[in-house]
């Protein structure tokens, strides 16, 4: 569902746009609610950490096209883009292992020409960032206008920095051409269609369904403020339907510790899995809230979706694709209790 500013018209002034990293968990989204607006959508993905499954749903939708392209690289789109939205990234530390040249260079080589795109078609731009920028933020709740607390060669670096130089390039590209730009600062985003890819969240999800041990890094004091992936791309498309060119925190207030996170998921999906302590992951933020003040008074937007309900959707579709590809094997060691 999109906010009443979106679907009363603000959207409409735009024809066709491209998502880069549309093959992805986040990107997927955005581009489906661009679809139901009415826009042809251009997916741009290599599929280095997307999967193609995350759009497989969308392939003969109308207006639909998927390009397989490197965003490192120059690349063109068809004629008539007026809207682009950089959403390619690797997004977990896994991912940031095996691929750090590859996660700068879609930070910085990837804006550039994806701004560059923009540029020559009289677009808007949006760029996807992200709440890594404030690093292990020393102000709580995290507002806009603080700078943050990165580790510059940690174990995190390669996303937290270049995505740090993706907002620079962004804002720098924009002033000195005049391309209308925004920038969302994304938190932590979870729902259906999610794969175990080391984030907090579809990790997890997957332990509590297969009934294996959830791991905690660290003591599990933690905390996060997930946000359900439906609300997160209404955010990032409010950005897009709005003319205001300043990053805006895109997340979910409600705050929760790593540990009761654990303890609710593992209930929703009505398993009996055992928790387990592992050693912290480096540079793990101790808290991670955000204000949304900025988004609440420019946007009109704030999250809709509670915790309890975003976990119950997220588990259920987790269920149902393990029963699908395991036919007969129950959640877990007992079967979730329904309703």
């Amino acid at each position: 569902m999109l906010d009443n500013s979106i679907r009363d018209g603000s959207l409409s002034r735009f024809r066709r746009a491209v998502v880069t990293g549309g093959g992805g968990f986040v990107g997927s989204y955005v581009a489906e609610q661009l679809l139901d607006s009415g826009l042809d959508v251009i997916c741009v993905d290599n599929f280095s950490t997307g999967h193609p499954s995350y759009i497989e749903h969308l392939r003969d939708r109308p207006g639909f096209t998927l390009l397989e392209a490197d965003v490192t690289e120059e690349f063109e789109a068809p004629e008539g883009i007026d809207l682009v939205l950089h959403l390619a990234s690797p997004a977990s530390i896994p991912e940031f292992a095996r691929l750090p040249i590859e996660t700068m260079l879609v930070g910085s080589a990837g804006t550039y020409h994806t701004l560059r795109l923009a540029h020559r078609h009289g677009a808007r731009y949006v760029l996807a960032s992200t709440s890594e920028i404030y690093g292990d933020p020393q102000q709580h709740p995290q507002s806009e206008q603080y700078w943050g607390n990165v580790n510059p060669i940690g174990a995190r670096s390669v996303y937290d920095e270049a995505k740090r130089y993706a907002e620079a390039m962004t804002v720098a590209y924009g002033s000195k051409f005049g391309v209308s730009v925004g920038i969302a600062r994304i938190f932590n985003s979870y729902g259906p269609r999610m794969r175990p890819d080391g984030r907090v969240i579809s990790g997890f999800v997957a332990q509590a369904v297969a009934g294996l041990p959830l791991r905690i890094h660290g003591d599990g004091a933690q905390t996060r403020s997930p946000c359900f992936v439906e609300d997160t791309a209404r955010g990032i498309l409010a950005i897009a339907a709005s003319d205001y060119q300043r990053p805006i925190n895109i997340g979910n207030t409600e705050e929760v510790t790593i540990h009761d996170l654990a303890l609710m998921i593992r209930k929703v999906a009505g398993s009996s899995s055992p928790i387990e302590y592992v050693a912290a992951d480096e540079d793990d933020p101790r808290q991670r809230c955000p204000d949304i003040t900025l988004a609440k008074q420019e946007l009109g937007w704030e999250p809709q979706v509670p915790l309890a309900e975003g976990l119950r959707r997220t588990v259920d579709d987790a269920v149902q694709a393990r029963r699908s590809t395991n036919p007969g094997v129950s959640t877990g060691e007992q079967e979730r209790e329904e309703g």
